[in-house]
C-alpha cells in the first residue's frame, strides 16, 4: 500500500488512498511530502487536517522521528493558542491541524497560505461524520497555491464534495470486503437486559490482555466507568467531553500499562496511537457497518490475532451488516479480578520546551529515585509535561525519595498521574 501510494503520489496532482486502519497510511503520504518541500522557501508549504487533535499530534511525531530537517507544528482546540502564534510567527513547511482551530488561525490572519502547494485531508470521512464540513471548506477556499492534494480514508467513499478540488483523481484502493483472517469475531449473552454484569465477567475472564469497550454515547461511558470502578475493575476512560489534558492522561496510562482496560466512544476507533489491542469489546452495538469496521480495525493489525466481542441482551440480535462468521461463546459464572498491572503512571512538570528528553527523565528516575532499568516502563514527553511508567511496588517510595528534586536544574512537581 505504502508503495502504491507513494508512486502515486509523486506521479499525480489528486489522489485518493485507501486504506485500512493501521496499514500506514501516515507514511505513505508523509514520505513523498518530504519530496516536495523546498529548505529555501521560508512558509508554510504543506497543511494537513484531521478529524482529532489525537491524530494530529501522532502526524507531528511521526514527521519528526523522520528527522527531515524540516519545521513541523500542530494546532488543535484545547492547545494554547498563545503558544501556536508564537510557533506560527515562524512559519513552520508542515502544518498540521484540525479544521476547526486551522480555520480560526486564518480568521485571525496567523496563518499565510500563499506558500502552500499541497493539501492533506487524514480521515477524511471522519471530519466530514464529526460535522467539520463548514471549516474545511473555507480552508480549502482560502488556499488558491494548492498544486498537490491527498485524501486518506479507511472506508470507501461514495462521493467527494465539490469544495475539496478533486477534478480526476488517482485512487489508491486497498480496502477489502474480505474477512480479517487474524480477527476472531465472538458473541456472548446475558441473561435479560442488564449487560454490566455479564461485562464484569468478561473483563475478569479476560484478564491481563488489553481490551477496547466501546459504547456509543459518552454518557454510556461515564455510568459504565462508575459501575465497573465500584466492582474493582482498574480502567480508563476516553470521550470528546473530556479536556484534552485527561484525555492524553488516559491514553498515556493505557498504552504504558496502567491500564489493560480502556472504555470509549467511537472517538478512538481510528486515529489514534494504541498499539497491540487484543480485545475489541461492543458494550453497545456499533449502528453501522463502518462504525464495526473502524471498532474492529483497532485489534489484529499487521498479521497480530485479535477478538471482537459483541456484548448481547437476551432480545438482541448480531447487526445484518456483520458478515463476519460469529462464534457464540459463554463466560465463566466465577469472576476473578484481574491481577494489578505491573506499573503505575508519575507525572512530572517538565517537557520538551523544557529541553526535557526520556534519557533525562530514565537518568533521573535511576540516580535520585534508585530505579533500576527493569522498574521503568515507557515514558512519554509532551511540550509541557512528561510521564512515566513505573514499577507499582515502588512508586510510592519514588514519590517521597524525589520530591522536590530537579531535573537539568529545573525543579518539578511530581506526584502519581491521574
Amino acid at each position: 500500500m505504502q508503495e502504491a501510494a507513494i508512486k502515486a503520489i509523486r506521479k499525480g496532482k489528486q489522489v485518493i488512498l485507501l486504506s485500512p486502519t493501521g496499514s500506514g497510511k501516515t507514511l505513505a503520504f508523509l514520505l513523498p511530502l518530504v519530496k516536495m518541500l523546498n529548505h529555501d522557501d521560508l512558509g508554510v508549504q504543506a497543511l494537513v487536517l484531521t478529524p482529532s487533535r489525537e491524530l494530529a499530534l501522532q502526524i507531528e511525531q511521526v514527521f519528526k522521528a523522520m528527522q527531515t530537517g524540516f519545521k513541523v507544528n500542530t494546532c488543535y482546540g484545547g492547545h494554547p493558542m498563545a503558544t501556536e502564534l508564537r510557533n506560527l510567527s515562524a512559519p513552520p513547511a508542515l502544518l498540521i491541524g484540525t479544521p476547526g482551530r486551522i480555520a480560526d488561525h486564518l480568521h485571525r490572519q496567523s496563518i499565510q497560505t500563499d506558500s502552500i502547494q499541497t493539501l492533506i485531508l487524514d480521515e477524511f470521512d471522519k471530519s466530514l461524520e464529526l460535522g467539520f464540513k463548514d471549516e474545511m471548506e473555507y480552508i480549502i477556499n482560502s488556499i488558491n497555491s494548492i498544486n498537490t492534494r491527498i485524501l486518506t480514508s479507511a472506508t470507501t467513499l461514495n462521493e467527494i464534495p465539490a469544495f475539496v478540488g478533486m477534478n480526476d483523481p488517482v485512487k489508491v484502493d486497498f480496502t477489502t470486503t474480505e474477512n480479517n483472517t487474524h480477527l476472531a469475531v465472538r458473541s456472548v449473552r446475558a441473561e435479560g437486559s442488564d449487560k454490566l454484569e455479564l461485562l464484569f465477567k468478561l473483563i475478569c475472564q479476560l484478564g491481563d490482555t488489553s481490551s477496547l469497550i466501546f459504547c456509543n454515547h459518552r454518557e454510556a461511558v461515564n455510568r459504565i466507568s462508575e459501575l465497573l470502578s465500584g466492582k474493582g475493575i482498574s480502567h480508563g476512560i476516553f470521550h470528546g467531553g473530556m479536556e484534552q489534558e485527561q484525555r492524553e492522561v488516559s491514553l498515556i496510562k493505557f498504552r504504558n500499562g496502567t491500564h489493560h482496560v480502556l472504555l470509549t466512544t467511537d472517538l478512538a476507533s481510528r486515529g489514534l496511537d494504541i498499539p497491540e489491542i487484543r480485545n475489541v469489546i461492543h458494550y453497545q452495538l456499533p449502528t453501522t457497518l463502518t462504525a464495526w469496521t473502524h471498532r474492529n480495525g483497532r485489534t489484529a493489525r499487521m498479521d497480530e490475532q485479535g477478538t471482537a466481542w459483541l456484548l448481547l441482551a437476551e432480545t438482541d440480535y448480531v447487526p445484518e451488516f456483520v458478515i463476519d462468521t460469529v462464534e457464540e461463546v459463554t463466560v465463566a459464572e466465577e469472576a476473578v479480578l484481574p491481577d494489578p498491572t505491573p506499573y503505575e503512571t508519575i507525572y512530572i512538570s517538565a517537557g520538551r520546551k523544557d529541553k526535557i528528553s526520556k534519557g533525562d527523565v530514565a537518568g533521573f528516575l535511576m540516580q535520585k529515585g534508585q530505579l533500576v532499568k527493569d522498574d521503568i516502563g515507557k515514558i512519554e514527553i509532551l511540550d509541557y509535561a512528561s510521564f512515566a511508567a513505573v514499577n507499582r511496588s515502588k512508586v510510592d517510595r519514588l514519590i517521597l525519595q524525589i520530591k522536590g528534586e530537579q531535573i537539568k536544574k529545573k525543579t518539578v512537581k511530581i506526584e502519581i498521574a491521574y
